[in-house]
C-alpha cells in the first residue's frame, strides 16, 4: 500500500472512532419520543444537525445555515454560490448537513462531491461517508447503512439508498450514473486555488466545464449546484458564472463587521475574535480570506512604485499636511474617514502616517488631536478637510473633539469639486513613476495603510472600489506641491509657491 494510502486509511479510521465517541445514545428514549425527534429533525434543519451532529454542533446553529437549508429544500433545481467567509463551516455545511438534511427527508440523493484534484475529492467524501458508517444516532433511527461491496474510497451507496461519488475539478464525467440514476446534488467544494486565480484562461475553462459537462450530468427533478468558496480574489470561477448567469443565488455572508468586529456567528466567535485575527495576518488578508473582500491591483498604481525608508525627523520637513477625507457614516457599506499625513522634504513628497477607517466622524477627529498633540514643539501640522454638505455636521464632530481632548486643531476647509475623481487621483502616477513619493517605513505594517494601498490600486478606468484614501493623498500632495520650488525661482521655468493663507479657519 503506498503511503498516502495509509495515511488515508488511518485518517478515516481515526474519523470513525471520534464519530462513534461522540454521539451518546439516550436509552430512555421511548419510541414515541423518538418518533417526534425525527419527525422534528426532518421539519428542523437545526434540529437535525443538534440530533445527529452533536460533534459539529459546539456552537449554536447560525441563521444563515438554516437560511439557505431553506432555500435549497424549497428550490430542488438551485444553482448557488455559498460565498460565506472563512470559518463559518460552509465546506461542513454543504458536504455533510445539508445532502444528509435532504436524505431524511426522503429525497433520493446522489451527492457529487469535487474537489481541485481527485484525491482531494475522495477526502472531503470521507466525512459524509464516515457519519454513514459509525454515527451511533443515524445507525440507531435508519439501521446499519454500512454496505459492503459499495464502500469504497472516493464511492459509496448506504443500505437506505444515499450515493455519494467524489471528483476532480475538470475530470471526465461520462458515464457518472449508477445504473439509472444520476446525480441530484453537485457541491464544488474550495476548489480555486491561489495558483488556480493567476490562470484566467484556466478559469474559463473550468466554468465551462461546469456548464456544459458538470451541470448537464444531473437530469429530472432534483438537480441542486452548489459552490462553496469564499471571495478571496478578485476573478475566479464562480464569479465568472455569477456574470454569466445573474439569476443563479449568491448567498454571501461575511464572518465580522469591519467596523464593529462583531462576528456573524455569533454563538461560536468572541467579540474580539476576528479583531485579534486582523491583528495577527492583517487587515487585507483578514477581510480578504474571512469577509469575501478580495485586494485588487490595478494597472495605474502598483506595489513596485510604493517605496518605503526611515523617516526624517519632522522638523526637517519644509512643511506638513494632514488631508481628511470625511465620511459621516460608520457602517460596513460606508466609506471610509481617511486622513493622509504628509510632508514636504526637497522635492520628494513623504507619507508620514495615515488613518482609514469606516468608522464615525469624531473617531478621526480623536486621531487628529492625539496626533497633534504628540507632537514635538518644534513641528506644526496644517489640517485640511474636503467640504461636504453637511458641513455642520463635521464642525460639530470637530468641537467635540477639541473640547474631549483639550486641544485646537489648525484645520481648514477645502471646497474641491466633486466629479473629475478619477482624473485627479491619476495626476499621482507622475509622481510614483519618477520616485518622488516616499512611504514612512513604520506603515508596511499598519493595517489602515494596507486598506489605504489596496485603494489605491484598485483605481482603474470604471473602478467601483472605495477611493477615500486616493482621495485624501492626493488631496494631500496637491497642498503640498504649493510649496515646491522648482528650477532658480528667478524666471528660468521655475516657480516658488507663496505663503500659506488660512482661511476658513475652525
Amino acid at each position: 500500500m503506498k503511503r498516502n494510502d495509509k495515511e488515508s486509511v488511518q485518517r478515516y479510521l481515526k474519523q470513525l472512532e471520534l464519530i462513534g465517541s461522540s454521539s451518546a445514545i439516550n436509552p430512555y428514549e421511548t419510541p414515541l419520543e423518538r418518533k417526534a425527534a425525527i419527525d422534528k429533525a426532518k421539519k428542523s434543519f437545526k434540529a437535525c444537525v443538534e440530533r445527529y451532529f452533536p460533534h459539529y454542533a459546539t456552537a449554536e446553529v447560525p441563521d444563515f445555515h438554516i437560511d439557505f437549508s431553506s432555500k435549497a429544500k424549497k428550490n430542488k433545481a438551485i444553482k448557488a454560490f455559498l460565498e460565506w467567509g472563512r470559518a463559518q463551516a460552509k465546506s461542513v455545511f454543504a458536504d455533510v448537513l445539508l445532502p444528509f438534511w435532504l436524505w431524511i427527508n426522503d429525497e433520493p440523493v446522489y451527492l457529487v462531491l469535487v474537489g481541485n484534484n481527485a484525491d482531494r475529492g475522495k477526502q472531503l467524501l470521507e466525512d459524509i461517508r464516515a457519519e454513514f458508517e459509525a454515527n451511533p444516532q443515524i445507525i440507531n433511527d435508519y439501521g446499519v447503512q454500512y454496505n459492503p461491496g459499495n464502500w469504497e474510497d472516493g464511492f459509496f451507496i448506504t443500505k437506505g439508498g444515499f450515493i455519494g461519488q467524489a471528483l476532480g475539478m475538470g475530470q471526465s464525467v461520462r458515464g457518472l450514473r449508477v445504473k439509472n440514476k444520476r446525480p441530484t446534488i453537485i457541491v464544488m467544494d474550495d476548489c480555486e486555488t491561489k495558483d488556480l486565480v493567476q490562470n484566467p484562461s484556466r478559469q474559463e475553462k473550468m466554468a465551462n466545464w461546469v456548464e456544459r459537462d458538470l451541470i448537464p450530468t444531473m437530469d429530472g427533478e432534483y438537480r441542486r449546484f452548489i459552490q462553496a468558496n469564499n471571495r478571496f480574489a478578485a476573478r475566479m470561477i464562480q464569479t465568472i458564472l455569477q456574470e454569466r448567469h445573474p439569476d443563479w443565488v449568491v448567498h454571501r455572508v461575511n464572518a465580522y463587521d469591519p467596523v464593529t468586529y462583531e462576528p456573524t456567528w455569533k454563538s461560536k466567535y468572541t467579540a474580539d475574535y476576528f479583531r485579534s485575527i486582523e491583528q495577527e495576518i492583517g487587515a487585507l488578508a483578514a477581510r480578504s480570506e474571512y469577509n469575501n473582500s478580495p485586494h485588487i491591483e490595478g494597472t495605474i498604481f502598483i506595489q513596485k512604485d510604493i517605496q518605503y525608508a526611515p523617516l526624517p525627523k519632522l522638523n526637517t520637513f519644509k512643511i506638513i499636511f494632514g488631508y481628511w477625507d470625511v465620511a459621516y457614516a460608520g457602517s460596513a457599506t460606508s466609506d471610509y474617514n481617511a486622513i493622509a499625513i504628509q510632508g514636504l522634504k526637497d522635492k520628494d513628497f513623504w507619507v508620514i502616517d495615515g488613518f482609514i477607517k469606516q468608522c464615525k466622524m469624531r473617531e478621526a477627529v480623536s486621531y487628529m488631536c492625539m496626533y497633534q498633540k504628540a507632537l514635538p514643539e518644534t513641528v506644526v501640522i496644517h489640517w485640511v478637510f474636503e467640504s461636504q454638505f453637511w458641513n455642520d455636521a463635521v464642525q460639530s464632530a470637530i468641537d467635540e473633539g477639541q473640547k474631549q481632548h483639550n486641544c485646537r486643531l489648525n484645520i481648514i476647509k477645502r471646497d474641491r469639486p466633486k466629479t473629475g475623481k478619477y482624473d485627479r487621483i491619476s495626476q499621482l502616477q507622475p509622481y510614483y513613476q519618477n520616485g518622488r513619493i516616499y512611504y514612512n517605513e513604520k506603515l508596511k505594517h499598519s493595517n489602515d495603510m494596507q486598506v489605504g494601498l489596496a485603494q489605491l490600486f484598485g483605481i482603474e478606468p470604471g473602478y467601483k472600489s472605495h477611493d477615500d484614501y486616493p482621495d485624501a493623498h492626493q488631496g494631500g500632495i496637491a497642498e503640498l506641491e504649493k510649496y515646491v520650488v522648482y528650477g532658480s525661482g528667478n524666471g528660468s521655468g521655475g516657480y516658488t509657491s507663496g505663503k500659506y493663507k488660512q482661511k476658513n479657519c475652525w
